[in-house]
């Protein structure tokens, strides 16, 4: 198997909104849309970001169409995690779980958009292999 691609799709209920957050405070940018979707994509990433809004008839299987990213996270790590808080409390972005220290060497924070969708960034302090 070779994999050309790879995506992480979230039900929500607003699309907009979720699609506006991460564009606007995490450099996301639209590649499609549709009426209930969007598909959003930064180069470093390594993944495009697809929000499908809840109930779509074409989502399949439709046990899980009134599933929503309930008990999920979207975890980025980055080179200066005081930085990046720095820079979304200015932009006025909800502190969700402030920076906190892990014993193995995480270091992170969590933001939370309109809909729910927890966003994690991590810097890690020591090797995580270690």
């Amino acid at each position: 198997m070779q994999i050309t691609a790879s995506a992480i799709s979230l039900n929500v209920d607003d699309v907009t909104a979720s699609a506006t957050f991460v564009k606007q405070h995490f450099g996301f940018k639209e590649d499609m849309a549709a009426d209930g979707f969007v598909s959003l994509s930064r180069q470093d990433a390594g993944f495009n970001l697809i929000f499908l809004r809840t109930g779509l008839e074409s989502f399949k299987p439709t046990a899980m169409r009134g599933h929503r990213a309930d008990g999920l996270l979207i975890a980025f790590v980055v080179d200066d995690i005081e930085r990046e808080y720095a820079r979304l409390q200015a932009e006025g972005v909800l502190i969700t779980t402030p920076i906190e220290t892990e014993p193995w060497g995480e270091r992170f924070f969590q933001v939370t958009d309109p809909n729910g969708v927890v966003l994690q960034l991590v810097q890690w302090m020591s090797d995580p292999v270690a």
